[in-house]
C-alpha cells in the first residue's frame, strides 16, 4: 500500500502543469580582425541588452527554450547576428565573434549555432542536466547510460558499453587531452570516482559511432568534455551521504588568467551495505583536479590540466545468503567469509596545451601529457559455502532457512597484483578554416611503459576433496597407482611483464559546407593512421600499421519541416593496449593485431515545435562488421582477453530518441534502442557476445510544481534486457548461453531551490550572499528491483550439476544532499 501511494504521488507530481520562464546565458569575448578585444560593443535582444567591457567581455541572460535573435553592433564594424539560438534552462553558451571592419552591413553576418551542433552526428548534453540528474554515480556517465545505444548493468560503475562494444572501446577527452582509467579494477564497488568532475564541465559531446578521423583509435565511441574557463569568482560546495565536493572558480582583473579547481570525496558504503553480502567496508576515494588558462596575448593561450586520484579500498566480507531457484523448488546459497581485500589505485595526470591563433583562419596547438598509475590488489579470502533447499512452510518458525544441504565446500582466493604504468603523449593539432571549408590535421607520439606482476590463485575444496584443474598433465589412476602430484590451484596466474610500446599516429580531414539546389550540404572526409612498436623483457619486438579512412555526409533539405539526414562510414581500428596483449595465463602476446570495425550509420533529425515548445526526434540505424576480433570474458567490470585474433563479429541495431521541453523550462527525453551482436570464434558458429544487450529503454523526466516552481523533480528510468550470464571456469562458452535477468532501475531526486539566478535576495536578507542554495533527497532503485551483474557457479555434489547463482546489486537507498554556491 505504501509503495502504491508513493507511485501515485510521483505520477501526480509528474503530471502537474506549467512554470515560470527560465533563463540561460550567452557569454564570450568580442574581437576585431586583429584579434584585439573590442570594448563598448552593443549586444542586444528584443527584451534586453549589454555592452562589452574594456577587455571585450560580455555576459547576457536570455529566456531559455525559445528562439532568440542576438545582434552584436559597433560603429565602423559589420553587425554580427546570432539567429534562432535556443538554449536549455541554465545552459551557458560561449560565443566569441570576430567583427569585420570597413562599413556597417545592415543585413549582418548570419551565424547559426544549431547547424554546427547537428551536422557532425554528435549528441550535445547540457552540463546542468548532468549535475542534477540522480544516480548511484551521478555525473556524465550517469546521463550517457540513458541514451539508447549506451548500456551498463552496474550502477556502482562509471564504465559503459556502446553499441555492442566493451568498456575498453571508448575514447574520453577533456579539452582535447586523452584521459585513462586504472587497469586492475575488477568490480564496480572498487571504482570510486569517474575522472570527469561534472562541476567543472562547461560542455560535452558524445558520438556512439561513425565519428570523424580527428578522434583516436577506438572501436565504439568518443566522449569529448570541455572544462570551464571561469568568467567570475565563484565557490560551489556539494554534500550528501555518499561524499562531498568543492569547486573554486577564479579570474584576475585583466581576465588573462583563470582557473577552476575541484576536490571530491566519495564513500560507497551506503550502497555496498545494501547488498546481500554483509561486510566491513572502508573505502577512501579522493580526487583533486584543476584547469588553468593564461592568455599571454590574443594570439597565444596556455592551458594546464592536473589530476591526482587516490582510491583506497578495504573490504572484509562476513556472510551472504542468496535465495534462488523456482517457486516449487527454492534453493539458497549460504557463504561465510574470512579474510579481507586491500586495494590501492593511485593515479596522476599532468597536461599542457598551447594554442596559437596565427590569424583569423588558422589555429595551431601543441599538447603534451603524462599519466602515471600505481596499483595494488592484495586479498586473502576464504569462503565456506553451503548449497541447500529452503523451508517454504508458511507456518514454520524456520521459514526461509536452509533445511538440507546439497553441496558443502570452501574456496580460497589469494591475490598479489602490482602494476606501474607511465604513459607520455606529445601531439600537434591544427586547423585552417575559410568561409565554408575546414582543413584539420594532427600528429601524435605516445610512449607506454608498463610494469606488471600478476600472482593470483583460487583453491576449491568440495566436501573434503581437493579439486584440481581439468589439466591432462595430472592423471589420477588411484587406487592402482598412488597419486602424488603437487597441490596446484584450480585457477592460477603467475607472471611478470615489462612492456614498452611506442605509437606514432596522425590524421588529416577536410570538411565543406555548401548549398545544392537550395539544400544545405555538409561533408567531411579524412584518414588516420597509426604505427606502433612493442618490446620488452623476454618479449619479441613487433610492429604493426593501420590506416582508417572515414567519411560523413549530411543534407538538410529546403523543406518546410526542419529535417536533416546523415550518413557516416569508415574503418575504425583499435591497436591493442596492454590488457589486450595479455592472455588468460598473464603472458604478453606481442603479435596481437588491431581489431577492426567498419561502421555504417544512417541517421535522421527532425526538429519541430509542439505545445509552443521545441522538440527533436533523433533516429539512427547502424551496422558494424568486425574482423581480427580479440575474444574476451566479462565479469563485473573486469575484462580478460584471449590475446588472439581468432574471431569475427557483427553488430546491428536501431535507436530513436525524443527530447524536448515536455514541461516548460526543462529538458526531458525518451529513448529506445535495439541491438544484436554475435561473434564467431575459430569458425565454430555465431554466439552472443558478452555485451549482447538486445533491448534498451531509457527515460529522463524533469518537472516541478507550478505553484512552487522551485520544488523540482528529476526521474530517470532504465530497462535493459539481460546480458549473457557467462560460463564456469574451463567450460565451453558455446554450451553456456543462458542470460542474466532483465535490468530495471528507477532513481528519483526531489530538491527545493532556495536561491538561483532567477531568485536572488536583497542585501539585507540572510540569503543575499548565496548565488545558489538547494536541499533535497534522492531515492535510488525506487522500486527495489533485484538486478544481477554476474553469476557465481556452485557445484551440487549429488547431481554434479553447476548452478548459476546471481550476484545481486544494490537495493533501495535513500540519500540526502545539499548544494551551495557563493
Amino acid at each position: 500500500m505504501k509503495c502504491f501511494k508513493l507511485i501515485s504521488n510521483i505520477l501526480i507530481f509528474c503530471c502537474l502543469g506549467i512554470c515560470n520562464a527560465q533563463t540561460a546565458t550567452i557569454t564570450g569575448v568580442v574581437l576585431d580582425e586583429n584579434n584585439n578585444p573590442l570594448s563598448n560593443v552593443n549586444i542586444s535582444t528584443i527584451t534586453n541588452g549589454v555592452s562589452t567591457d574594456i577587455n571585450g567581455f560580455y555576459f547576457l541572460q536570455i529566456i531559455s527554450d525559445t528562439k532568440t535573435f542576438i545582434t552584436f553592433s559597433h560603429i565602423g564594424h559589420k553587425n554580427v547576428v546570432l539567429e534562432n539560438l535556443i538554449l536549455n534552462s541554465n545552459e551557458t553558451f560561449e560565443f566569441n565573434p570576430v567583427m569585420k571592419t570597413n562599413v556597417t552591413q545592415i543585413d549582418g553576418v548570419v551565424v547559426t549555432p544549431e547547424g554546427k551542433k547537428i551536422l557532425k552526428g554528435i549528441t550535445n548534453i547540457p552540463p546542468e542536466l548532468v549535475r542534477h540528474i540522480p544516480g548511484a554515480n551521478a555525473g556524465v556517465e550517469n546521463i550517457l547510460k540513458l541514451l539508447p545505444g549506451v548500456s551498463s548493468n552496474n550502477e556502482l560503475s562509471t564504465q559503459y558499453a556502446v553499441r555492442g562494444g566493451n568498456y575498453d572501446e571508448n575514447l574520453v577527452y577533456v579539452n582535447e587531452i586523452e584521459v585513462y582509467r586504472p587497469f586492475l579494477i575488477r568490480s564496480g564497488q572498487q571504482e570510486g570516482l569517474s575522472f570527469v568532475n561534472s562541476n567543472m564541465v562547461q560542455g560535452l559531446t558524445f558520438s556512439p559511432g561513425g565519428f570523424q578521423a580527428k578522434y583516436g583509435d577506438k572501436l565504439s565511441s568518443v566522449l569529448d568534455i570541455t572544462y570551464k574557463n571561469p568568467v567570475s569568482f565563484g565557490v560551489q560546495i556539494n554534500a550528501n551521504l555518499l561524499g562531498a565536493s568543492a569547486t573554486l572558480e577564479t579570474i584576475n582583473k585583466n581576465k588573462r588568467f583563470s582557473s577552476i579547481t575541484g576536490i571530491r570525496y566519495r564513500d560507497n558504503s551506503l550502497f555496498v551495505n545494501s547488498k546481500q553480502t554483509k561486510t566491513n567496508f572502508n573505502p577512501t576515494y579522493i580526487d583533486f583536479q584543476n584547469f588553468l588558462t593564461y592568455r599571454f596575448s590574443n594570439k597565444f593561450h596556455l592551458n594546464f590540466l592536473g589530476n591526482i586520484s587516490l582510491n583506497h579500498y578495504q573490504n572484509e566480507p562476513l556472510t551472504r545468503q542468496t535465495n534462488f531457484g523456482t517457486f516449487n523448488n527454492p534453493r539458497a546459497l549460504l557463504v561465510y567469509y574470512q579474510g579481507q581485500e586491500n586495494n590501492k589505485f593511485n593515479t596522476t595526470l599532468g597536461a599542457f596545451k598551447g594554442s596559437y591563433y596565427l590569424n583569423d583562419n588558422t589555429t595551431l596547438k601543441l599538447i603534451t601529457s603524462l599519466y602515471h598509475t600505481t596499483e595494488e590488489e592484495y586479498s586473502d579470502i576464504i569462503a565456506q559455502y553451503e548449497l541447500g533447499e529452503v523451508n517454504t512452510d508458511l507456518g514454520s518458525e524456520d521459514l526461509g532457512e536452509v533445511t538440507s544441504s546439497r553441496g558443502i565446500g570452501s574456496q580460497f582466493n589469494r591475490t598479489r597484483n602490482d602494476l606501474n604504468a607511465l604513459i607520455f603523449n606529445l601531439s600537434h593539432k591544427g586547423n585552417h578554416s575559410t568561409e565554408n571549408k575546414t582543413l584539420e590535421w594532427g600528429i601524435k607520439y605516445t610512449h607506454e611503459d608498463i610494469r606488471d606482476q600478476l600472482r593470483e590463485s583460487e583453491f576449491i575444496d568440495s566436501a573434503g576433496f581437493f579439486i584440481r584443474p581439468p589439466n591432462p598433465n595430472f592423471i589420477n589412476n588411484e587406487p592402482d597407482v598412488p597419486f602424488d602430484a603437487p597441490i596446484v590451484p584450480y585457477e592460477g596466474v603467475q607472471s611478470q611483464n615489462f612492456l614498452k610500446t611506442n605509437r606514432f599516429s596522425g590524421f588529416i580531414q577536410y570538411g565543406m559546407r555548401t548549398v545544392w539546389k537550395k539544400n544545405d550540404i555538409y561533408y567531411n572526409i579524412g584518414i588516420r593512421s597509426q604505427h606502433w612498436i612493442t618490446s620488452g623483457v623476454d618479449i619479441t619486438k613487433t610492429s604493426h600499421t593501420t590506416f582508417s579512412p572515414r567519411a560523413q555526409f549530411t543534407i538538410k533539405p529546403s523543406w518546410e519541416k526542419d529535417m536533416l539526414f546523415r550518413f557516416s562510414t569508415g574503418a575504425y581500428h583499435q591497436p591493442p593496449f596492454y590488457r589486450e596483449l595479455r592472455d588468460i595465463t598473464g603472458a604478453v602476446i606481442p603479435n596481437v593485431k588491431a581489431q577492426k570495425s567498419v561502421h555504417f550509420v544512417l541517421g535522421n533529425e527532425y526538429s519541430f515545435i509542439l505545445w509552443d515548445r521545441p522538440f527533436k526526434l533523433i533516429s539512427e540505424t547502424y551496422y558494424k562488421k568486425l574482423s581480427n576480433v580479440n575474444p574476451y570474458t566479462l565479469e563485473d567490470v573486469r575484462i580478460r582477453y584471449a590475446a588472439n585474433n581468432n574471431a569475427k563479429a557483427y553488430v546491428y541495431g536501431a535507436e530513436v530518441r525524443l527530447n524536448g521541453a515536455f514541461v516548460p523550462g526543462t529538458e526531458s527525453w525518451v529513448s529506445l534502442g535495439y541491438l544484436k551482436t554475435e561473434e564467431n570464434i575459430n569458425g565454430r558458429g555465431n554466439i552472443a557476445r558478452p555485451t549482447d544487450q538486445r533491448l534498451k529503454l531509457g527515460i529522463l523526466f524533469q518537472d516541478y510544481i507550478p505553484s512552487i516552481p522551485n520544488l523540482k523533480m528529476h526521474l530517470n528510468l532504465v530497462y535493459n534486457t539481460g546480458l549473457p550470464g557467462g560460463s564456469p571456469s574451463y567450460a565451453d562458452p558455446y554450451i553456456f548461453q543462458s542470460r542474466l535477468r532483465d535490468y530495471k532501475r528507477a532513481d528519483l531526486g526531489i530538491s527545493h531551490i532556495f536561491v538561483n539566478a532567477n531568485n536572488l535576495y536583497p542585501e539585507n536578507h540572510w540569503l543575499h550572499g548565496f548565488k545558489e542554495l538547494s536541499v533535497g533527497f534522492e531515492i535510488f532503485n525506487l522500486f527495489n528491483n533485484q538486478n544481477s551483474i554476474t553469476n557465481t557457479w556452485v557445484r551440487d555434489i549429488e547431481s554434479k550439476q553447476q548452478f548459476a547463482i546471481p550476484n545481486f546489486m544494490t537495493t533501495r537507498v535513500l540519500n540526502l544532499k545539499l548544494n551551495i554556491r557563493f
